[in-house]
């Protein structure tokens, strides 16, 4: 019989989507959920970007499936989502990851970064929410788990299109957690500090500025991509279930200073 943790927090027999999971903080989510029995859907602009975490997940011998989509396309979306229906008739968990980033000074910031930003970061997360969202209400059950920011609280510098639409994101998520609690979908967000992806190489290769913002999270170090697992399989299972419109902070700290 499972135990009291394994019920609150296990994720056995569900179906989870991840998007953006070719490296870096959707890699270590997806591998969490895995971990914790979900059968994980992996999502990424290419296929061949996904071999590495495909080869991680079928080291553990867990059901997987890796789907290409260019979020900047509202069709490829649908595809998806329609797709992990087909395959599997439900979509328990959606982990809304994948994003983008263009870094320039405002005033010199051009329509097409801050169209491609928004398009992806912000259009793209609403509609993959709407079509699984569609499913979920028909089930009377579903986990949305958005990544939102530090900069959905504050505005960062030269990343405006960034801030606004992980602005955005904060705002979806306390919009769609208002539409939907009633039928038993919970929407959360998750907004990361400073972690050692990708994103951030400029930054801390900039020794003043990355000194300086060590400097100020309490714990004295940058996130690690598997530092968000236990915060996603929290919000992916039972044991949320009375969390609607959360963003939960997973920053060392930087917000509390």
């Amino acid at each position: 019989m499972p135990s009291y943790l394994e019920n609150q927090f296990g994720l056995k027999d569900k179906i989870a989507v991840v998007t953006g999971a070719t490296r870096g903080l959707g890699q270590a989510m997806a591998l969490a959920m895995s971990d914790a029995g979900a059968t994980v859907v992996v999502v990424g602009s290419r296929i061949e970007n996904l071999e590495q975490t495909s080869s991680l997940l079928k080291a553990k011998n867990n059901d997987f499936l890796a789907l290409a989509c260019d979020q900047s396309k509202g069709e490829q979306i649908i595809a998806v989502i329609d797709a992990v229906v087909a395959k599997y008739g439900r979509i328990d968990i959606l982990v809304n990851n994948a994003g983008t980033i263009r870094r320039a000074p405002a005033h010199e910031f051009s329509d097409d970064d801050w169209n491609e930003v928004i398009n992806v970061n912000l259009n793209g997360v609403f509609k993959f929410c709407r079509e699984a969202g569609n499913h979920m209400l028909k089930q009377g059950s579903g986990k949305i788990i958005n990544i939102a920011s530090l900069l959905s609280f504050s505005g960062g510098i030269t990343v405006p299109a960034y801030a606004a639409s992980k602005g955005g994101v904060a705002q979806i998520t306390k919009a769609l957690a208002n539409e939907w609690a009633s039928s038993g979908i919970q929407v959360n967000a998750i907004a990361p500090g400073y972690f050692e992806t990708d994103n951030t190489t400029n930054i801390r290769n900039d020794k003043d500025r990355y000194e300086s913002i060590t400097a100020r999270i309490p714990c004295g170090e940058w996130g690690k991509p598997e530092d968000l697992a236990g915060a996603t399989v929290f919000l992916a299972s039972s044991a949320s279930n009375y969390m609607n419109g959360h963003v939960m902070l997973v920053d060392g700290g930087w917000m509390a200073r």
